[in-house]
């Protein structure tokens, strides 16, 4: 039976809280459709992985066409890990965390340390006061202007398109990740995860240079790691850089608003939202974590009204790239030119 959901409240953060109870009841995943969402990523992302590997071995260079598919599934696998982390997958933390550890070796992501920063993003998102762990740095049209030329320009060029969907997903899979930045200090575990991951990439990736080659190996994995990646990079880019977003400080911020109002609704053609685990629902899996990905269209099913809530069609999360700076006059993001710096 569907919870009806009450009149609107003229508080933001008071009708938050009602859609936090209402969303309770989607939490609990079911055990086949997770394994069968487990099988329907893996087996593709190996077939068509298979694809490339074979092809080039017989110089078939066609084959290698299988590089964007196997990419769309390992982005797919990431979505996976994603849940994993948040116990919504299996609900079952030990299944969840060793599927999540696994998931890690082809994601290049160490599931303990991601984890921990990731849980850190959901508790501060849209926190002013509370920027730098599992976010995109995003300044205020002040902090902008205080800052020194040399430090201007770092951050244009960090907002740049090219470096922050090109070699940022480059950086940050292929070389931050081997080591647990930002952690360094919090404890064995992130050290701990962040190597044996490490050691697990090596084993994998010497089995396939052993095999294939070298040559073979780079041609494949690196082309396969940047594309989904740079996809991953954008949809988190999307989900929380758009013009009305919600950001505060102090004791203006509060988590039910934060979470409902300051991740979008990227609302994705259906096969895109199916190979992104349906994360574009974001201001739903913000409000309630806990609802596995593929329970998150069911939740629009039953209560349109969420729908509408921070929606982004794809043509329009294009024009999200020039927001660049925080606003705290007109409460939204706005571009360079927009802020006159």
């Amino acid at each position: 039976m569907t919870l009806q959901v009450p009149p609107p409240e003229p508080d933001q953060a008071a009708e938050a809280m009602v859609w936090m109870k209402i969303l309770a009841a989607y939490r609990q995943p079911r055990m086949s459709r997770s394994v069968m969402e487990l099988f329907v990523t893996v087996a593709p992302f190996i077939a068509f992985t298979a694809i490339a590997y074979v092809s080039m071995a017989y110089g078939v260079w066609i084959g290698l066409l299988a590089i964007l598919p196997a990419s769309a599934f390992l982005l797919r696998l990431f979505m996976i890990q994603h849940d994993c982390g948040h116990g919504s997958f299996f609900a079952n933390r030990r299944l969840d965390d060793w599927t999540g550890r696994l998931i890690g070796i082809v994601t290049m992501t160490p599931y303990d340390y991601w984890r921990n920063a990731h849980a850190k993003h959901h508790a501060t998102a849209g926190n002013l006061d509370q920027r730098g762990i599992g976010d995109i740095t995003t300044l205020t049209i002040d902090e902008y202007r205080a800052l020194s030329p040399t430090k201007r320009l770092g951050y244009r060029l960090y907002r740049n398109p090219l470096v922050m969907f090109g070699i940022g997903p480059a950086w940050l899979f292929i070389f931050k990740q081997r080591l647990p930045f930002g952690m360094m200090r919090a404890g064995a575990m992130p050290w701990l995860s962040t190597m044996l991951t490490n050691l697990a990439i090596l084993t994998l990736l010497g089995l396939l240079l052993w095999t294939f080659g070298v040559g073979t190996m780079l041609l494949i994995q690196t082309p396969m790691i940047i594309l989904a990646g740079a996809a991953g990079v954008w949809l988190f880019y999307v989900q929380h850089q758009f013009e009305d977003t919600h950001w505060a400080e102090g004791d203006d911020w509060r988590f039910p608003e934060a979470a409902l109002h300051g991740a979008s609704h990227y609302d994705l053609p259906p096969m895109l939202q199916w190979l992104t685990g349906n994360i574009g629902i974001h201001h739903v899996h913000h409000l309630s974590s806990r609802i596995p990905y593929y329970r998150l269209p069911e939740v629009l099913r039953d209560h349109p009204r969420l729908a509408g809530i921070g929606r982004i069609t794809l043509m329009q999360s294009l024009s999200c790239v020039r927001l660049v700076l925080w606003d705290d006059a007109r409460r939204k993001l706005v571009s360079f030119r927009e802020a006159a710096v």
